[in-house]
């Protein structure tokens, strides 16, 4: 599990900007079902936030 969220992390890291998750599974390749589960765990831990309806960008910028 560590390795796909420090790969959603970096794929949020090179977009640069507020992304959804399917964003996340486009620039990463993953599963979508992998991806929510990682969003799931982040927003839990409120490492992301969402400045818009349904996109999120890392929380510690």
């Amino acid at each position: 599990m560590e390795d796909l969220r420090a790969k959603v992390v970096e794929a949020f890291k090179t977009a640069g900007k507020p992304v959804s998750a399917s964003d996340i599974v486009k620039l990463t390749g993953l599963d979508k079902k992998a991806v929510d589960g990682v969003f799931k765990q982040l927003k839990k831990e409120e490492a992301i936030v969402s400045p818009v309806r349904c996109k999120w960008e890392l929380a510690d910028k």
